[in-house]
């Protein structure tokens, strides 16, 4: 994350750069210039899940009451002292960082292995080195904060970059995280979550003024700096041979500094004293090795142009006009704003809207400031269709394209539906051949379905654009409905369903699930029948049975709030189980739901499974937060990790459907600290396990066995009329012998024929002994 070398460079070779603050002198002096201001901190709230989960166990689903009692305690302490906090996080894996993304789950992969290897040789949860951050920990904070009356945004873009525009042009008192790129972005200060005591409030403050002098540059050259080291878009090893050149030709080597300090010592003497002698006069490609890179490396640098700023690295016209298609067209910036910075403070300067350069065509291409979100967006304009649309230029074909991710493990791509073959495929369309190229199709089909660009859009539109349509290709052409996804996106109040119908992109990120386990599926597919049924009601345009986005999420009419309910569950293909759910009160009619599903499509789930699900929701509700920290488990289980792994997954899945369908469910109802806790359950696991009655299971409290026995019988009958009737291990293991894997692909049920995930088929025509279905809307009897 960030820039290659900086962040150890910083700490052991310059730590003058470091300095000693408190938030709540900061503050006070913030309201002494500032008299009726409220001072206001951005965190990057991605860096700082790791500072804000506490608990001690990590490795059995989550200790999610304990974890919401951190972030209160978190909150409350910032808001005694008169801080404000406008907490970011990510909304969007940006095309150009999509590489870098995937070596990251790649790197997961290899340590959650060795993670499932400890257990399985010690039988209990590995040291904090090797510490792993639960499932669904991102978007269950998004709601926990908001939950906690705080200002949550989730970004259109990568979160830096808009974390680093509010705190600039909204005059904060700082940004808190732990990334190197905002020291290489001009924004207000940045503070280092990793050294934050809460009790003090004493923290690091990383100046980059500082950072300029001891490197000789000024604050425009620190983008280039970042491109030449190697960030999240350009990758490490482009410029490798050109940085160890600077470092055979400088003369300043220091012997108290690594080799890593010395490279950048050296990189950025020669920006200094060789690039800057030929600056505006020669291009960046007649000065350095870009070779066949020379766009990404223009992007990269212009990524951290923030609105109103430019870059003297680029050739620029006057007045920031531009010409683009022969047309000319004005180019608006922001204010001049002047920010306070507590220590190191860099006066405010009247900047224009960059424009960038195109190497090859010696066209150049404006960056369009979207005006309420803070972001920009290159815009590339089309030669026929003269529409502005943001593109990613591969460097190798020199083709801007919008980007066709192939899929890996973990990852799904939204599936489009066919309204005659009913058919889910994925498409991506070329905008040179205009053809449409269908990924994950049925070798039986080959089936088309377009992106749309947006038909609101007109050209005189393409710089000025305001938060409601952006210049984009898009997987939906209704400018209402995703003016409505982008809101609810916007202020996290959903999960994933702006994705879907923007960018045609899901990323479904690694979860601690033991990839030599025979016995149980990958979690990603046991989930994905849900999430087809989902994108096929997102981009279906009310086609094939699906109802009306706009009547799901629009209409106040009588008797909407039932047809969510009924949308919700057509999802999870439980509309024959409305009847016994109806009868379960919240928040364990969202559990059951989830429950019932999982034991349909997972035949190796048991009867004792169930027990420990049930049992440890029921006696949650009697816990208090540090009796769920202080108890202890006689040993941890790799397969019962998995199973808290696998519900939590589901909690996550159900924040996707119950978006989708206009918000049937209230969303407290599926939040972990109501109905999961990963210790408490791993205790009723190995209960079950040992032939615990349920008597024992529930604590002897018999309203909860009561309850325990009415959750476990909705749960059973709503299986057995799916003809899966849930037994005991015992009874299993008896009838079940040679499994198949691990399935990788999307025939990953287990053996027995219980289950029915799908292999692509229609949402309500899922897998072998499916019953016919009503065409009748989302009814299937």
């Amino acid at each position: 994350m960030g820039v290659r070398g900086l962040q150890g460079f910083v700490r052991s070779s310059c730590p003058h750069i470091c300095t000693v603050v408190n938030f709540k002198e900061l503050a006070e002096h913030h309201r002494s210039r500032h008299p009726g201001g409220t001072p206001t901190i951005v965190v990057d709230a991605m860096c700082c899940l790791r500072y804000w989960y506490t608990p001690d166990s990590w490795i059995c689903g989550g200790q999610w009451r304990e974890y919401f009692s951190s972030l209160r305690e978190f909150v409350k302490t910032f808001t005694a002292v008169g801080i404000k906090l406008v907490f970011f996080f990510d909304g969007m894996v940006e095309q150009s960082k999509r590489d870098e993304w995937v070596k990251r789950r790649l790197k997961n992969n290899r340590e959650i292995a060795k993670i499932f290897h400890y257990i399985k040789s010690h039988r209990e949860q590995p040291g904090r080195n090797m510490f792993f951050i639960p499932s669904g920990l991102a978007i269950f904070t998004q709601f926990a904060l908001k939950a906690l009356g705080q200002e949550t945004l989730c970004s259109l873009q990568e979160a830096d970059y808009e974390v680093a525009s509010y705190g600039l042009q909204n005059n904060c008192l700082g940004i808190l995280g732990e990334d190197t790129d905002y020291l290489i972005y001009d924004t207000c200060p940045y503070f280092s979550i990793s050294e934050l005591s809460l009790d003090s409030l004493d923290t690091i403050m990383l100046c980059r003024e500082k950072l300029c002098q001891s490197l000789g540059l000024s604050l425009s050259d620190l983008p280039l700096l970042a491109c030449l080291l190697g960030n999240d878009i350009i990758p490490e090893g482009m410029f490798e041979s050109f940085r160890y050149k600077c470092l055979s030709s400088y003369t300043s080597v220091k012997e108290n500094f690594d080799k890593k300090g010395n490279i950048i010592l050296a990189v950025a003497d020669h920006i200094s004293k060789v690039l800057r002698l030929h600056q505006g006069e020669k291009k960046l490609e007649e000065m350095l090795p870009l070779g066949p890179n020379k766009a990404l490396f223009y992007k990269g640098v212009a990524s951290y142009l923030l609105p109103g700023q430019k870059s003297p690295w680029f050739f620029q016209k006057p007045e920031g006009v531009v010409t683009l298609d022969k047309q000319v067209l004005s180019m608006s910036s922001d204010p001049k704003s002047k920010q306070e910075v507590p220590v190191c403070t860099d006066p405010g300067s009247k900047q224009e809207v960059p424009v960038c350069t195109d190497p090859e065509s010696k066209q150049e291409v404006p960056v369009c400031t979207d005006p309420e979100s803070k972001q920009e967006v290159l815009l590339y304009t089309h030669p026929e269709s003269k529409q502005g649309v943001p593109v990613y230029t591969d460097p190798e074909s020199k083709q801007e394209v919008p980007m066709c991710t192939d899929p890996e493990p973990k990852q799904e791509f939204p599936l489009c539906t066919h309204p005659e073959s009913r058919q889910e495929v994925l498409l991506c369309t070329h905008p040179e051949s205009k053809r449409k190229l269908p990924v994950d199709t049925d070798p039986e089909f080959n089936l088309e379905a377009p992106l749309c660009t947006n038909p609101e859009i007109k050209q005189e539109d393409l710089v000025n654009m305001g938060p409601e349509v952006k210049p984009q290709i898009t997987m939906v052409s209704d400018p209402e409905i995703l003016k409505v996804a982008r809101a609810h996106h916007v202020q996290a109040e959903s999960y994933l369903v702006y994705n879907v119908m923007s960018s045609g992109e899901v990323e479904c990120s690694n979860s601690l699930e033991d990839a030599m386990d025979q016995a149980l599926p990958s979690q990603a597919f046991v989930y994905r029948p849900v999430r087809q049924r989902v994108y096929s009601l997102l981009l279906g345009d009310g086609e094939g049975g699906t109802p009306s986005l706009k009547l799901l999420w629009l209409s106040q009419e009588a008797g909407l709030q039932a047809q969510r309910l009924d949308t919700l569950l057509a999802c999870f293909d439980l509309s024959s189980s409305r009847e016994e759910l109806q009868v379960v009160e919240s928040p364990f009619q969202a559990l059951c739901c989830l429950l019932i599903y999982l034991f349909v499509q997972v035949d190796t789930l048991c009867l004792e499974d169930l027990h420990a699900f049930i049992a440890q929701a029921l006696c949650l509700e009697g816990k208090t937060t540090m009796e769920l920290a202080d108890l202890q488990l006689d040993h941890v289980d790799p397969r019962a990790v998995q199973l808290g792994t696998l519900l939590v997954r589901g909690l996550t899945t159900l924040v996707l459907v119950n978006s989708a369908c206009g918000f049937p469910w209230k969303t407290s109802d599926f939040m972990p600290w109501n109905l999961f806790d990963g210790k408490l359950f791993h205790q009723k696991y190995l209960q079950s396990e040992r032939g615990y009655t349920a008597e024992a299971l529930v604590e002897q409290h018999r309203s909860w066995l009561t309850r325990f026995h009415a959750l476990k019988s909705v749960v059973c009958k709503a299986c057995m009329k799916e003809n899966r009737p849930i037994v005991s291990r015992r009874h299993w293991r008896s009838h079940h012998s040679g499994q198949r894997g691990r399935q990788g692909s999307s025939d990953h049920r287990m053996s027995s024929g219980y289950s029915r995930s799908g292999q692509g088929q229609h949402w309500r025509d899922q897998g072998p002994g499916s019953r016919q279905y009503d065409p009748d809307q989302w009814r299937r009897y």
